[in-house]
This record gives structure tokens, sequence and C-alpha cells, in this order.
């Protein structure tokens, strides 16, 4: 029987809004042991910022660690439904070459599914679900 996004999906992720700084962000990663943020305003999602375009967008171009998210965060995301298939979101991923997908009700993010999530669920006995299962680095 197929799985439904909302039985592998990380449920309540971490979100910031639009002016927490890079600084900010970085931190609650670190906390977290995660690389993605959303963010967020008035409840809805509006911007998606990963450890890696916190590198490139602003650590490899100069940018100040107190600028806001918002000037660095992608906010041409993909999403999903948490009904849909995870053979969806398995096919986003491919398609749109990205390793998480925001999981949301209407506009509003209820979690978080990843490329480690659905490798789980597919295969416990690879290696990237054997990744993905260790506790994250800190």
């Amino acid at each position: 029987m197929a799985q439904k996004v909302n039985e592998v999906m990380t449920p309540v992720p971490v979100a910031v809004p639009p002016d927490a700084s890079l600084v900010q962000v970085g931190d609650l990663m670190r906390q977290h042991g995660i690389g993605d943020v959303l963010v967020v305003h008035e409840g809805r999602l509006r911007g998606l910022v990963t450890d890696r375009d916190i590198v490139v967008r602003a650590v490899g171009v100069g940018k100040d660690m107190s600028t806001a998210v918002a000037d660095i965060c992608s906010t041409n995301m993909i999403t999903i439904a948490p009904d849909a298939d995870a053979d969806t979101a398995v096919q986003l991923m491919r398609r749109h070459a990205v390793r998480r997908i925001p999981v949301v009700d209407g506009d509003r993010p209820i979690g978080m599914v990843s490329i480690g999530d659905l490798a789980v669920q597919r295969d416990e006995r690879s290696a990237l679900a054997d990744i993905s299962a260790e506790p994250p680095n800190r």
C-alpha cells in the first residue's frame, strides 16, 4: 500500500519570519540539527532557506550575517499536500532536483519531507536511509 506524505514527513518544521537574521537561522539549524528552515509570514509559507543558500548566497558574496533571511531565501518553491502519495514526492524531487519539499495545507506549512525521509520509507537498508537515521552533527 502506498504511503502518504503525512506518514513520512517531519511534522512541525522549524520556521522563522522574513526579517530573521542569517545568524538566527544558522543558530536554529545548529540547535535542531537540520539544514533547512522555512520562512513564514502571518502563518503562510513565503520561502525556504538551506545551509547551502547561506553559504552560496550570503557568505560567498560577502553579505553581513545580520542580513534578513528574506534577502537570500528561495521563494519559488515546490510544495506538496499532506495527503499526496509519497511516490509523488519522489517524482517532484527528481523532476526539480531538490532534496526536500515543504508540506502545506493550503499555503500553511505543516511539515517537511526530505529525500532521507523517503529513503527510510522505501528501503530502510539503503545507505541514504542509514545516514538519515543517524543523529545530526553538531
